[in-house]
């Protein structure tokens, strides 16, 4: 579920603080969604709340990690080491547990072979020979749009069954292949629409100018 690692990031904030319980209308107001939302998206871990107390954090952060993944190892492979590839290496999100960081590629000289983050990047071409990881690898593409579908074939072709999509591209892949896009331009368009709607309604409600 896409709000579980809201969910966990909110418990995590709240265990660094010592709280011990967390009522749902907490979690809700802190997560931005209604109390009955979070009770029935919780209920699908299991019957961990106690009326009147609420959820034990640091049980209820374990089960989250346990639904997450987040003591299994996941290998990622990242394709295109430019400013974003190197942008989203160098964040945060990337030393989330589970998940390691295991092999770059790119198909620029000047970029292949460059160490970042204890690991050298590799040319796309050498792809193949990243065996034995296919399974339970993420790949993310952070390519440009023109080579973002030939290095997700490649991907799918080595047994990569898990692609992150940062290219402005749309991609296509079999039906066994998770997918997701993270399109920065197209999240900025629904914001001006919304912006603009938001601005409309808002020159509909004054009053009418007196005319001449």
């Amino acid at each position: 579920m896409v709000r579980l690692p809201v969910y966990r990031r909110i418990l995590s904030d709240l265990l660094a603080e010592d709280r011990q319980n967390v009522h749902s209308e907490l979690l809700a107001e802190l997560a931005r969604v209604n109390a009955a939302k979070v009770r029935k998206d919780l209920s699908l871990l299991g019957s961990f709340g106690t009326r009147g107390t609420g959820y034990d954090v640091a049980f209820l952060l374990t089960q989250i990690d346990r639904a997450l993944g987040a003591d299994d190892d996941w290998p990622v492979v990242v394709m295109g080491i430019g400013n974003l590839g190197t942008a989203l290496i160098n964040s945060e999100g990337f030393s989330t547990r589970g998940f390691r960081v295991l092999a770059l590629f790119d198909v620029d000289p000047g970029v292949v072979g460059r160490e970042l983050g204890g690991l050298t990047v590799r040319h796309v071409d050498t792809l193949a020979e990243l065996t034995g990881h296919g399974g339970s690898a993420i790949g993310v593409v952070s390519t440009p749009a023109a080579a973002a579908q030939e290095v997700t074939d490649a991907l799918v072709h080595i047994g990569v069954s898990a692609i992150l999509n940062f290219a402005p591209q749309v991609l296509s892949v079999p039906p066994h292949v998770l997918l997701r896009h993270v399109d920065l331009a197209t999240e900025l368009q629904v914001l001006s629409f919304f912006q603009l709607r938001r601005r409309g309604e808002a020159e509909a409600g004054r009053p009418a100018g007196r005319g001449g």
